[in-house]
């Protein structure tokens, strides 16, 4: 016998050591497939990622594509500038937050320590101008205007300027060519925020942080074009951050060109002649006011009136779009912004709404004809007409007698108009129409575009506004309860007794609404691009185009991407015979009508042209002048607000833009080597062998209208706005203010009829510009 002891093992052990053996293979069986996994399945992908983290991403922004005027002269383009920047990243890693980098960068910039702090921070609803409203993690821009000296400090003196970077950088300009800053219709540009791009990742378009994109103008509407794609250099570097070599990157696209239909020297005459129109205006006395008149804001367009293409379009005030090159400083942006600054960034030839005066005529006459009335026969124009206990006067109540709807827009006659707005509302029931009322002078305005968007390609475009039945309910649904409200208060004034007229039916059409809107008063709301496409579609026959400033897109090569044919909008809402008849009298407007003490000497046998004048009148502002016309090929619409006179104010200036075009001088003669533009050019600017738009600047030219420019503020300086006597425009604010408080004329005894418009007008700041 053994004296070894027996180690027996019990059937608990076994169980135990066998469970412990599954569990060893278990994971030993779980970590090898999980290294095949890693190794073999997404060895290659794991490889890439791991060279990754070696290789560094390094933006190359596109070039933007540049602007073009129909002779290919750049207006807006881009120049290399050497810009310093700011890593928003690197500086807020420091104690301090990069305060005394940026401290020290503006003393060596010799700029404000305050104005380098603020172009730094980020923007929000809460933080003024300036600011950065880009990326937080793209460099910022401090300035675009380093000299060599100070960019060489920053290089060389990288441990003096941690987060500071300074390289030559392509950025936007605006050359202003002749002068021309055309500034509301090609806008500017600012950098994308982070919203912007992720909402626009799902597009065809989407956004890198790093991106500049249009925010108003021809610069928004073509941005996509305009903006191209940007490269990328991928970098190789090591563990310490040292490039070791190159991968292979994204080269970038540069933008497409865009061709716009304006001519620079015809915008620079524009611009020219309604800011000296404006400077004239304010030296003439208001007699309704007792004081001159203000003249403060304005705007004018030339369009092709076959095509609808924009030749020139200004509005005022404007100013200089390279203050947002680089970032706009606080000095600049409060001159635009602030409150003495009259929102020079608005552009008031499609965004300025006002009554239209007497060039609304034209849709008066047309909508009588619908109604049945002959376009040649008689209508009293007496020196007034009275509804109820109400009279409204002609201009200087002066009578012309029996006289056609042509001799009513020759001399503009508002009795013939009264009478003619008058009758219709009657027949369509006066102030408790039918079921389906004709309504035929609201219905012909809709029908030219007024109240709705022509569809210029700019952005922000004003409706304007046409005050028919369904406006007047509408309106008084949303302002009933305040009405209401008010009319419940004690007091006699007019305030509480239009409100408590209003309060129970200001809903209804008044026959004080109807005569004020047949010329061109009251709640009517029009733009000067609109009133350019009405007269644009008398002048071609009765075609409303779709107005247009991009003419056509041509990549850096030369080669045209996509052209842009004119568009219809639809046809004028009226025979051609009476489109004729149109065109006949607005000719004899400037040949014998109010029109013609300003084209005296005009050659109107060789270049015809056609106008209405017009002076409207909002309720505690001076009256603001129109002057619509066209010529064969081009419609010319001028308008001034606070300057008086249709004629008065903008007569010599539209003149002038005419002279500019036909190369007429101020006796009349005819130079044709001095024509800028006596018909529309057909073709696109030509390209040279490299695929390169070559500009037709014209340098002769140019020294010619500076000398212009120096006789004209001379001759402007002098001279008198308004004619002695008689022949001006035959709607005045004395008719505007009694059609405001016309009664209804059927023993209704409301004595505020019509009166819609001084009310709204103080709530909805509607008046003038809008």
């Amino acid at each position: 016998m053994s004296n070894i002891p027996e180690t027996g093992r019990t059937s608990r052990v076994t169980i135990r050591l066998v469970v412990l053996q599954i569990l060893v293979f278990s994971l030993l069986l779980t970590l090898a497939g999980r290294l095949w996994y890693l190794q073999i399945r997404q060895g290659d992908e794991f490889a890439a990622e791991a060279a990754g983290n070696h290789v560094q991403n390094v933006i190359q922004p596109a070039v933007r594509g540049a602007i073009l005027d129909a002779r290919g002269v750049p207006l807006a383009d881009n120049e290399t500038r050497l810009v310093v920047s700011a890593d928003r990243t690197d500086l807020l890693r420091m104690p301090d937050d990069g305060e005394q980098v940026l401290t020290d960068l503006a003393g060596l910039l010799e700029m404000d320590p305050e104005e380098v702090r603020n172009r730094v921070r980020l923007c929000d609803s809460e933080t003024p101008q300036p600011c950065w409203n880009g990326s937080p993690y793209q460099p910022i821009p401090i300035t675009d205007e380093a000299t060599v000296q100070q960019a060489l400090q920053i290089w060389e003196r990288p441990e003096s300027y941690p987060g500071i970077v300074a390289q030559p950088t392509a950025v936007r300009r605006y050359p202003a060519p002749y002068g021309a800053h055309t500034a509301q219709v090609l806008g500017y540009l600012s950098p994308v925020t982070d919203e912007e791009v992720a909402e626009s990742q799902q597009t065809d378009s989407p956004l890198q942080r790093y991106d500049q994109i249009g925010r108003s103008g021809l610069e928004r509407t073509y941005d996509e074009y305009l903006r191209g794609g940007a490269g990328i250099d991928r970098l190789e570097v090591d563990k310490f951050g040292r490039v070791i070599g190159e991968a292979e990157g994204v080269e970038a696209e540069a933008g497409a060109n865009l061709v716009t239909s304006i001519d620079s020297r015809i915008q620079a005459v524009v611009e020219h002649e309604l800011l000296q129109a404006m400077k004239q205006a304010r030296q003439a006395h208001d007699d309704i006011s007792g004081r001159n008149y203000e003249a403060d804001s304005g705007a004018a367009i030339v369009m092709e009136s076959h095509t609808g293409r924009i030749v020139a379009m200004a509005s005022y005030p404007d100013y200089d779009p390279n203050v947002w090159v680089g970032g706009i400083s606080a000095k600049e942006y409060q001159r635009l912004t602030g409150e003495e600054a009259n929102d020079p960034l608005l552009n008031r030839a499609i965004q300025g709404q006002s009554p239209a005066g007497s060039t609304f005529k034209v849709v008066t006459s047309s909508g009588a004809v619908r109604a049945g009335y002959d376009f040649d026969g008689n209508y009293e124009c007496s020196s007034s007409y009275s509804i109820g206990n109400t009279t409204f006067k002609n201009f200087e109540s002066r009578g012309y007698g029996p006289i056609s709807l042509g001799k009513a827009l020759e001399v503009s006659c508002n009795t013939v108009f009264y009478r003619l707005a008058h009758a219709e509302w009657q027949k369509d029931g006066g102030i408790n129409p039918g079921e389906n009322p004709n309504d035929w002078l609201f219905d012909t305005a809709h029908g030219f575009g007024l109240g709705s968007e022509t569809g210029i390609d700019l952005p922000s475009e004003a409706a304007g506004r046409v005050p028919d039945r369904a406006w007047k309910r509408e309106y008084w649904e949303t302002n009933k309860d305040a009405w209401c409200e008010l009319g419940k208060e004690e007091g006699d004034d007019f305030a509480h007794r239009y409100a408590r007229e209003s309060c129970e039916d200001g809903w209804r059409l008044r026959a004080g609404d109807a005569v004020n809107f047949s010329i061109g008063q009251g709640d009517l709301l029009v733009t000067p691009i609109q009133m350019a496409s009405v007269y644009s579609a008398i002048n071609n026959g009765g075609t409303l185009y779709r107005p247009t400033v991009g003419k056509a897109i041509v990549d850096v090569n030369g080669n045209v991407v996509e052209e842009f044919e004119p568009v219809e909008n639809g046809k004028l809402p009226i025979e051609k015979g009476t489109v004729s008849d149109l065109q006949g009298a607005l000719r004899d407007v400037i040949e014998v009508g109010t029109a013609s003490w300003r084209f005296i000497g005009w050659p109107q046998d060789e270049i015809p042209l056609s106008a209405k004048t017009g002076t409207a009148t909002t309720e505690g502002k001076q009256s603001r002048s129109w002057l619509t016309t066209f010529s064969e090929d081009y419609t010319v619409v001028m308008t001034i607000d606070q300057a008086g006179t249709g004629s008065g104010a903008s007569g010599p200036a539209v003149r002038n833009i005419y002279e500019a075009i036909y190369g007429v001088d101020e006796q009349g003669a005819i130079h044709p080597e001095l024509a800028l533009l006596p018909e529309p050019p057909a073709e696109l600017p030509r390209t040279d062998d490299n695929g390169t738009m070559a500009a037709e600047f014209d340098k002769e030219w140019e020294q010619h209208f500076a000398a212009y420019k120096k006789e004209h503020q001379e001759n402007y300086e002098g001279a008198a706005i308004v004619p002695a006597g008689d022949g001006e425009d035959g709607d005045g604010a004395g008719d505007f203010q009694a059609g405001a408080e016309a009664g209804t004329g059927d023993g209704t005894g409301e004595v505020l009829a019509g009166a819609a418009f001084e009310a709204d007008r103080r709530r909805e700041g509607t008046g003038g510009d809008g």
